[in-house]
């Protein structure tokens, strides 16, 4: 028997309603915030991902899908950011008016160890704001990732930080690097190879080890210029006023190289080690590095399968509800040829109307279509045989109340279940 990929879902019919109401959620608060949805493509030149996320990355070093097509590198996308980057580049959309304000929602691919909250194809809602400088729209664009949050009801923890500039980011560097120079027997072997090549990742470090000599070690906010400083207290100004609680946590760094300043993290307790379902930050000079003009940008990714699971095991512990999938309305069961006819006629009236409803289409008994309307939910059944159908009229019965039985006439039916 066939089974899906290692490391990929199936997102079953049961579920989706649960996904269908997550967008929703999602592309209201975009809208209201002023995001725009762009569509970028599922696969991009490697050299986007290798330029803009790091060479040093885990993403680029280990996690990417390389395809060989028309003599050319490509991968599939590991993260968003740097392929929107790559759009704005090439489609000019630098000249639009500013601040630019963008959203996606899609899927996206990490060669990495499965597990709970983790896999190779997830999905994924981002937002990226360009153009705008100040800390007000560091604080502008965690408001939109708190309050979609909040309307899927996970229960978070905001974790902000601070890594600094070009300016102040190598005395930074230094003081880091001299610190765990005086741990490097203790270090893992991949923490050894971080620390001549992107030493601020010892700190993202999941072992143990490496994760107790990090708590000791020099601290980014102590380390920050004048305007950083300036920047980050402008920022948790801002959060005090929205009223969004947070936490600041100098172990968040982020693992991509195109972090300047702000990072951010929002953590749920309920998924286990994967407990982090948004992440983001400024990356001021990354639209440079792809050929663009100088653009400061700040965003976020939300991971959507993640926020997923969280919803389910709050549902599991009667914490929060599950969306169930939707009901008919009516169905109707039909008795012979013309009957069944009608019926369909019907049925497709009432769904262009906007009201969910079935029929037989599969020649069924009539006890067997009772079962399945009863199995499927139907509100009410309206039974329809060569005499009904003779008379104009047959008998509505609702199935949650044995009592409420009435006849009706069948041209006016869809009038009638529109009004009920």
């Amino acid at each position: 028997m066939f089974q899906k990929p290692k490391g990929t879902v199936d997102i079953l019919p049961s579920e989706t309603v649960l996904w269908h109401e997550m967008e929703e959620i999602i592309r209201d608060s975009a809208k209201n915030a002023g995001f725009s949805e762009i569509r970028i493509p599922t696969f991009e030149n490697a050299g986007v991902y290798r330029r803009g996320v790091g060479t040093t990355t885990d993403i680029v070093q280990k996690e990417m899908f390389t395809l060989n097509a028309d003599d050319a590198e490509m991968c599939l996308r590991p993260e968003g950011t740097a392929g929107v980057v790559r759009s704005v580049v090439e489609n000019g959309l630098y000249n639009e008016a500013m601040p630019l304000k963008l959203y996606y929602i899609g899927p996206f691919f990490r060669y990495e160890k499965p597990q709970a909250g983790r896999s190779r194809e997830f999905y994924q809602f981002g937002v990226e704001m360009f153009g705008a400088d100040s800390a007000y729209a560091d604080a502008s664009v965690i408001s939109l990732a708190d309050d979609v949050l909040r309307r899927v009801k996970v229960k978070t923890k905001l974790n902000i930080n601070s890594i600094g500039c070009p300016k102040c980011r190598p005395v930074y560097r230094k003081a880091l690097v001299d610190y765990f120079e005086g741990h490097r027997d203790e270090l893992c072997d991949t923490c050894k190879e971080r620390l001549s090549t992107n030493p601020l990742r010892i700190l993202d470090c999941k072992s143990p080890i490496c994760s107790a000599i990090a708590e000791k070690s020099p601290k980014t906010i102590d380390y920050l210029c004048e305007d950083c400083k300036t920047h980050f207290s402008d920022l948790k100004s801002s959060l005090d006023t929205l009223g969004i609680d947070y936490t600041v946590n100098p172990k968040i760094v982020r693992g991509l190289d195109y972090y300047v300043r702000t990072v951010f993290e929002f953590i749920s307790d309920d998924i286990g080690a994967q407990s982090t379902v948004c992440g983001g930050g400024r990356y001021d000079g990354l639209v440079e590095q792809l050929d663009g003009p100088a653009l400061s940008g700040i965003g976020f990714g939300m991971g959507l399968t993640r926020l997923a699971l969280a919803r389910k095991l709050l549902a599991e512990k009667n914490e929060a509800e599950y969306p169930s999938l939707p009901t008919p309305k009516l169905y109707i069961a039909p008795m012979g040829k013309d009957c069944a006819l009608y019926a369909l006629k019907t049925t497709e009236e009432l769904r262009r109307r906007g009201i969910y409803a079935e029929c037989d289409v599969a020649s069924r008994s009539l006890k067997a279509q009772m079962k399945y309307a009863d199995k499927i939910g139907a509100l009410y059944v309206l039974v329809v045989g060569d005499n009904e159908l003779e008379s104009g009229t047959a008998l509505l019965k609702n199935m949650r109340d044995k009592d409420d039985r009435r006849e009706v006439s069948l041209n006016e039916i869809a009038d009638i279940i529109e009004r009920i």
